[in-house]
């Protein structure tokens, strides 16, 4: 008897039931398809493309990736420590949609600009009057899609760092923490205050945490928040993805994304004058791979596209979407 024969003879519910199985097997076969190849294969041809990638680089490099769907992962020193510069505005942000699913914190609610909040650095809010009021929905947009430090510590005035750091710390995040308000140059300075870091947190108290400036985190840490975004499982599933949408237009690709023409990004950066660092959700065409890296001490002072730890995170950033996401070969 003929395949099709014996398929017409079989009750109309096993008929579904083997569509079902031969649909589902089809939408899983990417996944399965890559992790054909074993992990250790996987781990050791990432290696040795960073390895090149890092030849004659005289800073460090941490990272961690992993494929979103597949679960296929790499790491290098992914749990050490490292200044967060911008990217604690992610853990930032998460706070702010979680205070307003517990309804501690109203997005309208508005906070006046000074003066004395203004400080240099990445933003727009050092262009605007003092006693201009914005919403914490538009302040929060700026801190993340334009990296405004102004609009970052008005939101840490009004939330507090210690708030951030209880809720990464209920994550079960080993390293993040903010341990300060940022400390740009500020543009019109108290002439009788004392020079100090403003905003101090439990953590930023505490002996030779000064030395991570504004936040430390570390790679794993990073990767796992994203996780969370990507999987709804941050706050609730619509504010997960409301975090996602802000991340996607997050303007600064002179790291991850630099050369990935057409390929969506949800990111947040981060830059010192001797770090350079990434987060990101880069959603290949083979499937999505979260990452972060950092590269620190770098030994020039550059703030131009062409840092030479933006190149180094592009090129990384690559190898692991290619090593973690490849395409059919």
């Amino acid at each position: 008897m003929e395949p099709m024969e014996s398929l017409r003879t079989l009750p109309a519910n096993r008929i579904f039931l083997v569509i079902s199985v031969a649909f589902v097997s089809l939408a899983t076969w990417p996944a399965q398809a890559q992790l054909s190849e074993p992990a250790a294969a996987i781990d050791h041809r990432i290696q040795a493309a960073i390895q090149t990638a890092m030849r004659g680089f005289p800073g460090s490099v941490s990272l961690y990736a992993t494929n979103l769907d597949t679960g296929v992962s790499y790491a290098l020193s992914a749990d050490a420590p490292v200044p967060t510069a911008s990217t604690i505005k992610l853990p930032i942000m998460v706070e702010l949609f979680a205070e307003a699913e517990e309804g501690r914190l109203d997005w309208k609610q508005k906070l006046v600009l000074t003066d004395q909040d203004k400080v240099s650095g990445s933003g727009v809010l050092t262009e605007l009057s003092a006693g201009d009021a914005l919403p914490i929905l538009d302040l929060m947009h700026l801190m993340i899609v334009v990296s405004d430090n102004t609009a970052t510590n008005l939101i840490l005035d009004r939330i507090g760092g210690n708030a951030v750091n209880v809720r990464m710390a209920q994550l079960g995040l080993k390293q993040t923490a903010v341990m300060r308000k940022i400390m740009q140059t500020k543009l019109f300075p108290d002439p009788n205050a004392k020079p100090h870091p403003e905003g101090l947190t439990d953590e930023g108290k505490k002996p030779g945490n000064d030395r991570w400036g504004t936040g430390r985190s570390c790679p794993r840490d990073m990767v796992l928040i994203l996780e969370k975004l990507y999987r709804g499982e941050l706050v609730s599933k619509a504010a997960s993805g409301e975090m996602i949408s802000v991340l996607k237009r997050q303007h600064d690709h002179d790291g991850v994304g630099r050369d990935m023409e057409n390929t969506v990004i949800a990111s947040k950066s981060g830059a010192l004058d001797h770090l350079r660092s990434d987060v990101a959700i880069v959603y290949s065409p083979h499937g999505p791979v979260a990452m972060a890296i950092t590269v620190n001490n770098i030994p020039e002072v550059n703030y131009g596209v062409d840092n030479p730890g933006n190149l180094l995170i592009s090129k990384l950033s690559e190898i692991l979407v290619e090593g973690l996401a490849p395409g059919k070969q």
